[in-house]
């Protein structure tokens, strides 16, 4: 196969001569005016950080119209219009110009109209030139993977593709990558990424030469760019967030496990749902109901009626009640039945006025159901919907809530979004799958790509929604091990009894549904009275709950820094080829690596480590990094290794987060680097975390001396229980620690 250039090929000519750098001010109007699709434009140069620039191309009115240049519509993905004048505007280009923007060198030609990125020292990052006649907007594509894009769409590496960015689960393959949300934000792991924030259209990875092409040449205008370099990937992480906002925190409870429910035979049913959760003592925070209209029996009257399904749900306050007493959390499955969505639940909504395309009226609807205790909600369905309808629903869910509940983190599970919709704690699940091997396979790097997306709470139906006849208790366990170490980790299907962690040895799979499905089968009756499932399921349950210092402290450096919690391998190890275009396992955080087991029958599973040292978190053998290798699997195991230099803190079994526990923290510290960890808690529930009322505790291991310092982090302080029990592990060393909020160190 012949080899495509490199980038620094590519561009070798295009960075070889420099022009002049153009200092920032208005520049005159040359008399080679610039057009694209028929139009006059002007080209505006404006800076956001020392890492982003903004490159804009708008067309300008006629001089009867004042000359002005059209301005740039916002779809609600931007957290502000404009971060500071342009530092050059151009009508006009004789000679090529060069605009000092940060850290980078923009070069400015005409003829196409062309723009040259390089770094403050030359070097070439990347080229773009527009298509005067038909508005396309052609980039070097280059030898390293491009990622992001949204959830959904060709996986894992865009190369190679063409992806038209049809939202919805009409949009791509919908049985194995499931729904799609498309995000124009498109990072080439060699060192840059690009936000298209208008306009919105297909992409060619096809060739050596990418290509964004508009819908239409009348719709090619303005193209407003957003160009991000940095060679450390969590810096084009945070320069997203610095575009589109980071990501609020939801309900420390929403990241227990949730349990979704089909096709409801009776009150008694809902109620002993839940005590068999907690007879059993299999952890779970969250039960969660589907709407009648999805199913002949749910927890409403008809699909988009907040009106409660008598015959299941005769008193609904009294069962929520009930519900709360065994510390569960209840959601509603809900649908918006209009195409577009406008406004925000702080505009006026006069009585009476039920227009479902105002979101104030729109969220009336719900207050009377919310008023009885729901605790979440989950919003399906909106395909048709436009961007800024997708993001005003976004917003409807996190602040309608608010209204009533000021101080309560909301909670809301979407099957639809956009850039932003992190604003809004928004999660995100891959929608109506099939229960198939190929569909489990291609869903790791789905969410990867969601991940670098900057959607960070991002789930699937466990086991797939379609079961077919690759639905088999093997298969259930091995989604069940992948969706553990996913943000939301929640179990829901047709044939939804097998969905319960003991529904695999009942023999019952609950009401058979497998109408408007092609491929939908029926599990075979074999797999029916399974013992090995539940006792599986338990564990990861166990282990979930257990690592919640960790996952929750990952939540909270996802909202102050970008980085997502679920992380492809190339944003902790860039210069490794081989981590870099890894697709089938991820970092959970900073430290642990998964690699879920996606094949039948399988008794081993090739695992690659990056550089350094590694420890099997099952065994604890120590395993030198770089290379790849079969690690033997049964049932019940999943891969996970741990980085030396990490300090691992991990809670008692909980049969929900808030059950208070008196067990004490314990970190485990794992040897062959010095490390550090921040760990972060709150009450889990409120705003208040705002105001100081956190705990965080900056933890460092200094491995040659064998010490570890723990210190109260700043602006936090000592949350009750005070002074904290902590058991230190180290190998066989085990230490018991007090802390009280003083720095202390801890010889190990």
């Amino acid at each position: 196969m012949k080899k495509l250039p490199g980038r620094r090929q590519v561009l070798k000519g295009a960075a070889a001569a420099c022009a002049a750098l153009l200092l920032p001010g208005k520049e005159e109007v040359a008399d080679s005016a610039l057009r694209v699709a028929g139009e006059d434009v002007e080209i505006q140069i404006a800076p956001v950080s020392r890492h982003t620039v903004r490159l804009t191309v708008v067309p300008v009115k006629r001089a009867s119209e004042n000359g002005q240049p059209m301005n740039v519509m916002g779809d609600g993905s931007l957290v502000q219009s404009s971060w500071g004048p342009p530092l050059a505007t151009l009508r006009g280009l004789s000679s090529p110009r060069t605009i000092k923007a940060g850290n980078l060198r923009v070069k400015v030609s005409a003829d196409p109209i062309a723009f040259t990125i390089a770094s403050e020292r030359g070097a070439p990052i990347q080229q773009m030139k527009l298509d005067k006649e038909t508005g396309v907007l052609s980039f070097i594509t280059g030898n390293a993977s491009l990622l992001g894009l949204g959830e959904g769409g060709p996986q894992f590496d865009r190369r190679g593709s063409t992806d038209r960015m049809v939202s919805g689960q009409g949009g791509y393959k919908l049985p194995t990558h499931g729904g799609r949300v498309p995000i124009p934000w498109l990072i080439g792991t060699s060192g840059w990424a690009m936000y298209f924030h208008q306009p919105f259209g297909t992409f060619d990875f096809t060739g050596t030469e990418s290509k964004f092409l508009p819908v239409s040449p009348d719709a090619a205008l303005p193209l407003d760019i957003f160009f991000v370099a940095a060679s450390e990937p969590a810096m084009i992480m945070a320069e997203y967030a610095r575009l589109t906002g980071y990501a609020e925190m939801p309900p420390l409870w929403s990241f227990g496990y949730q349990q979704s429910h089909r096709t409801l035979a009776s009150r008694e049913e809902i109620i002993a749902e839940a005590k068999t959760f907690r007879e059993k003592k299999l952890p779970c925070d969250t039960l969660i109901y589907l709407g009648t209209g999805f199913c002949p029996s749910g927890w409403n009257t008809e699909n988009g009626s907040f009106d409660w399904n008598s015959r299941v749900f005769p008193d609904p306050k009294e069962i929520i009640e009930e519900l709360h007493k065994e510390h569960f959390r209840t959601a509603l499955h809900v649908v918006i039945k209009t195409n577009k969505l406008t406004g925000t639940v702080h505009d006026a909504c006069e009585p009476g006025d039920v227009d479902p395309e105002k979101a104030r009226c729109h969220w009336e609807a719900h207050r009377k159901d919310f008023a009885m205790g729901v605790d979440g909600w989950w919003p399906d369905e909106g395909d048709p919907l436009d961007i800024a309808s997708r993001l005003a629903r976004n917003r409807m869910y996190w602040e309608g809530p608010q209204l009533d509940r000021p101080n309560e983190r909301p909670y809301a599970l979407h099957r639809n979004g956009y850039a932003g919709m992190q604003r809004y704690a928004s999660f995100l699940w891959s929608g109506d799958v099939y229960s198939t091997w190929e569909t489990l396979k291609v869903h790791i790097p789905i969410a990867i790509n969601t991940a670098l997306s900057g959607i960070p709470y991002w789930g699937t139906d466990i086991g797939g929604f379609v079961p077919t006849k690759e639905f088999t208790a093997e298969f259930y366990l091995r989604w069940f091990q992948f969706a553990s170490f996913c943000p939301l980790f929640r179990s829901h299907g047709r044939t939804w009894k097998l969905r319960l962690p003991w529904g695999w040895n009942t023999g019952d799979p609950g009401p058979i549904e497998i109408n408007n499905y092609g491929g939908a089968a029926i599990p075979d009756v074999s797999q029916l009275h399974n013992p090995e499932v539940e006792p599986i399921c338990r564990k990861y349950l166990e282990l979930r709950y257990r690592m919640m210092p960790y996952l929750y402290s990952a939540v909270r450096e996802c909202t102050t820094s970008g980085m997502p919690i679920l992380r492809a391998l190339w944003l902790h190890y860039p210069d490794d080829p081989k981590a870099v275009a890894c697709q089938d396992e991820y970092l959970w955080g900073r430290d642990v690596l998964v690699a879920p087991v996606v094949e039948q029958g399988a008794t081993s599973r090739k695992v690659y480590l990056p550089r350094g040292v590694w420890y099997d978190f099952w065994s604890s053998e120590r395993v030198q990094g770089g290379t790849e290798f079969d690690r033997e699997v049964n049932l019940e195991t999943i891969p996970l290794y741990v980085r030396a230099g990490t300090i691992l803190p991990l809670g008692p079994v909980k049969q929900y987060v808030a059950e208070k526990v008196g067990e004490p923290l314990s970190l485990t510290i794992y040897r062959g680097a010095d490390g550090s960890f921040s760990l972060f808690e709150d009450d889990g529930i409120s705003f208040n975390y705002h105001k100081g009322e956190w705990m965080g505790i900056q933890m460092v291991w200094h491995d040659a001396r064998r010490v570890l310092s723990l210190s109260l982090a700043r602006g936090s302080r000592m949350l009750p229980p005070s002074p904290r029990n902590i058991e230190v592990k180290l190998g066989q060393i085990t230490r018991a620690v007090v802390f009280d909020g003083k720095s202390i160190e801890v010889s190990l």
